[in-house]
């Protein structure tokens, strides 16, 4: 299991602002110009701040959207689960209320990468590529991944380090794993899958090998996309910022092309200024 409560950004995103969306306040940073919309999704437990290295980058290319799920930063707590299916919702209402047209390039860390992978599979017509950075898989609490089966040391971590509402997140994360997992693929979504090849804390253990095996399948749940391995820890935004740029770059330069049909642009495809050196951060493996 990817924990984000392991590193902290240090960083900020700059221009974030609060807004009422649906009698809730909601915290948030929207900047740059033109389509398609790129929306980040944070990991459990992470703020918007740990977009901070890629945030410049995305917004001299598009408009971009990062925000505060409810009950994290200065967004309000929302009585609703904290499951994916409110997440999404509340996402969209955001996006609707802020009049940010679809479609959208979805990135998302960790367990935001399963929130932008269910928003994706609810709604394709409103997404024109997802990027998933070390995601979380829908079967992440399945097997080895059992919170019943973490290492006591892990436990304790988790349950002194973070909020109640992340807490909540991940009683919730099985359900919204089986809800992703449920749900159809659409083949013609450009998928964009960086996984990191050193997991923070992935010391040998059940626990590491199972993590990094599903890391290993995320790529074979998307026909067609693109897995990039990337040579950092699991805060590759933080670590490797650089990495997600180049993606995000891909994403959108494959949402811009005719949608139809719509294809996958490949991270080292020579087309795509910069993207070739993307691929001296890890072992790249189109699929």
């Amino acid at each position: 299991m990817s924990l984000s409560f392991f590193l902290m950004g240090c960083a900020t995103v700059p221009g974030v602002v609060t807004s009422t969306v649906g009698g809730r306040t909601v915290e948030y940073a929207l900047a740059g110009q033109g389509a398609p919309v790129v929306v980040f999704e944070n990991g459990l437990g992470a703020r918007l701040d740990w977009w901070s290295k890629v945030w410049p980058d995305t917004v001299q290319q598009t408009t971009a959207l990062a925000y505060h799920r409810a009950g994290y930063g200065h967004s309000e707590a929302s009585a609703a689960p904290r499951d994916g299916a409110h997440v999404v919702e509340e996402l969209r209402a955001l996006l609707q209320a802020r009049k940010l047209p679809p479609p959208y390039v979805l990135v998302g860390h960790s367990l935001g990468g399963l929130y932008m992978q269910l928003f994706a599979r609810q709604y394709p017509s409103e997404v024109a590529a997802l990027v998933l950075v070390d995601s979380t898989h829908p079967d992440q609490m399945r097997g080895a991944g059992n919170p019943d089966l973490w290492p006591t040391w892990l436990k304790v971590a988790f349950r002194l380090s973070t909020t109640d509402v992340a807490k909540q997140e991940l009683a919730a994360l099985d359900a919204t794993g089986q809800l992703v997992a449920s749900l159809p693929v659409d083949p013609a979504m450009p998928v964009f899958v960086l996984s990191a090849l050193r997991a923070t804390g992935a010391s040998p253990s059940a626990l590491a090998d199972d993590a990094h095996r599903k890391r290993a399948e995320i790529a074979d749940l998307y026909p067609g996309s693109t897995q990039m391995w990337v040579d950092s820890g699991h805060g590759i935004p933080l670590e490797k910022p650089e990495a997600v740029a180049q993606a995000i770059r891909a994403a959108v330069q494959a949402a811009r092309a005719s949608p139809a049909p719509r294809a996958a642009a490949s991270l080292c495809a020579p087309a795509v200024a910069g993207l070739a050196a993307a691929c001296t951060q890890g072992v790249q493996s189109g699929r």
